[in-house]
């Protein structure tokens, strides 16, 4: 029996002893993109919030590993460009983004002896998204409608997209130790993306006759919006340019990571934040 509350004490030992490296957390905060319809950090129309929760495994003092679920919307508008031939294009976009991450977290300074530390992460990530519009108040789906061409024949070398993808996250931040358990940290993330139809715009024009017969003429609507506005020009011409595929689509988070560390706060550290041993009274 004592051989058996032995083995017991210490796997309940072991178990504690990991859950003190163990934290759960939540974000909260921006999220926006940057593309063919935008072009600026954060746009003050097309901002849009995230929240996400993480779960954190301190490895080392200084690397935490970090997996997280965020959800966010994200979007662009030509007609909030300042490039008058993009507002004559008139295309927009928001889709919803839902993404899986696995990240490492460096910290400059060991906050079991300091209040904050500067930290990088970065890792990878798989997301979802569906971009979509609107025309009449209602949403419409735009990968569907085949807007460049993807998958209709005679536009072999325009592909249809996935809407499950890779990414990159990267990024930083400053984190406070609250208390031994709470952690608040400030943050800012980007995702490095592998496609350029976030806002499914990316090449040319297809022929407005091959699109109305492949698709139909809600796709002929969405594919060239330019036309709603005043005095707005017809449909242009086959192989015009319609995005930029030179660079990839990015979104980005930044906002607020609380983190709360499981286990009692007497098995850590007791030091003050000056590095100095605590004196009992």
């Amino acid at each position: 029996m004592k051989c058996i509350l032995s083995v017991l004490l210490l796997m309940a030992t072991g178990f504690f002893a990991q859950a003190q490296k163990f934290s759960l957390g939540v974000f909260g905060g921006l999220s926006a993109y940057n593309g063919d319809l935008t072009e600026k950090a954060f746009p003050k129309k097309v901002t849009n919030g995230a929240i996400g929760i993480t779960g954190n495994y301190e490895l080392f003092p200084k690397l935490t590993l970090r997996a997280g679920f965020t959800y966010a919307v994200v979007g662009g508008a030509d007609r909030f460009s300042d490039k008058p031939e993009q507002q004559a294009r008139n295309l927009s976009f928001e889709t919803a983004l839902y993404e899986f991450s696995a990240v490492g977290e460096y910290y400059f300074f060991d906050l079991e002896r300091q209040f904050f530390s500067p930290y990088l992460m970065g890792g990878a990530a798989v997301y979802r998204f569906n971009p979509y519009a609107y025309s009449d108040n209602q949403k419409v789906y735009l990968k569907p409608l085949s807007t460049e061409g993807q998958g209709i024949a005679g536009y072999e070398s325009s592909k249809p997209y996935s809407l499950t993808q890779l990414a990159l996250p990267f990024g930083g931040g400053v984190k406070f130790a609250i208390t031994n358990n709470l952690r608040l940290g400030v943050e800012i993330g980007f995702r490095k993306l592998f496609t350029d139809h976030l806002d499914d715009v990316s090449g040319n024009y297809v022929d407005e006759a091959d699109l109305l017969a492949a698709r139909g003429p809600l796709a002929v609507k969405m594919a060239y919006r330019g036309n709603e506005l005043p005095g707005g020009d017809l449909y242009p011409a086959k192989g015009d340019q319609r995005g930029s595929p030179k660079a990839n689509d990015w979104y980005y988070f930044t906002g607020l990571h609380l983190t709360y560390r499981f286990g009692s706060e007497k098995a850590f550290n007791r030091r003050n934040r000056l590095g100095c041993p605590t004196v009992p009274l």
